[in-house]
């Protein structure tokens, strides 16, 4: 079975249980399914800027109380790391030009490197890679 890797956008949903992505999750075993470090590093950014930002006592008890549910659900998940080879594939995209963000290329190198099916509804940018296989769990 080809390993599915979640897009950040598609984690989100899934820790907010929205019924389509958490459907098709549930149809791939465990092992089927990762995230990218990139992905984790995203979702802790994002927190963490949440944290910087609160400025009221409820502010900052939520939002520590966010991230510690954050790092739990990220727990469970199969994480893959950007290694020689996902920088091998980031560097030769870079060097066709390719109008992606850097992150997203990141995302997109690792999914390349693994031969992985990236689950995302931003086909607009990273259906600009080239071979990158795609599934948007979004669309009934």
């Amino acid at each position: 079975m080809i390993l599915r890797i979640l897009d950040t956008d598609h984690v989100s949903l899934l820790e907010r249980k929205d019924t389509l992505v958490t459907d098709q999750f549930s149809r791939f075993p465990v092992g089927a399914t990762a995230i990218t470090v990139i992905t984790w590093e995203e979702q802790m950014r994002g927190r963490l800027n949440v944290i910087r930002q609160a400025t009221s006592s409820e502010q900052r008890i939520l939002a520590y109380t966010r991230l510690i549910s954050t790092i739990r659900f990220l727990q469970n998940f199969l994480i893959i790391n950007f290694d020689a080879m996902a920088d091998n594939y980031y560097l030769q995209l870079q060097g066709q030009k390719i109008r992606v963000g850097t992150q997203d290329l990141r995302i997109a190198s690792i999914a390349l490197s693994g031969n992985a099916v990236l689950v995302t509804r931003n086909q607009r940018d990273f259906g600009k890679v080239p071979n990158l296989m795609l599934e948007d769990w979004t669309v009934a």
